[in-house]
């Protein structure tokens, strides 16, 4: 589908999948941005059945990516879990390619950085409360997360 002013091409299996991620993570809007083009999926919060809607527009400035929906395991977070202190963009690695901060199965110490969270341009590093063994990850790397999401088990 071309636009009448600069020709952009608009993915629609990219908007549907947007929108089908909206759906699956309870977030109300998504934008992604791929050079100087950007993608925003708003879903409508007002009407009785809220609708995903697309809106394509050259790119003022950059905007966070929006990745993989949360896993099953959400549902039945542990008491104990590390909770998101913010509402972001959960990084599990700190450079795409790198090894994560934390896998299942690894020995941290309290203060260890265990992931990142970027919330407006800022990536803030996610400690360990305490020492332990890294028992469950919550999230995928590059996920949307909420505030007070559980994110990781550590016992």
């Amino acid at each position: 589908m071309n636009g009448k002013t600069g020709g952009m091409q608009v993915d629609t299996d990219l908007v549907r999948e947007l929108a089908e991620l909206l759906n699956a993570t309870g977030l109300s809007e998504i934008e992604v941005e791929d050079g100087d083009r950007k993608i925003k999926v708003v879903r409508q919060l007002a009407a009785a059945v809220g609708a995903p809607v697309a809106v394509a527009a050259p790119a003022p400035a950059p905007a966070p990516v929006a990745a993989a929906p949360a896993p099953a395991s959400e549902n039945a977070a542990p008491v104990n879990a590390l909770k998101s202190p913010m509402v972001g963009t959960a990084y599990l690695t700190p450079e795409p390619g790198a090894a994560p901060f934390a896998a299942v199965g690894d020995k941290v110490a309290a203060g260890d950085t265990v992931m990142i969270i970027e919330a407006m341009k800022v990536m803030n590093p996610i400690v360990a409360p305490n020492g332990g063994t890294v028992k469950a990850v919550l999230v995928e790397n590059g996920q949307p997360v909420e505030y007070d999401q559980p994110l990781m088990v550590i016992e």
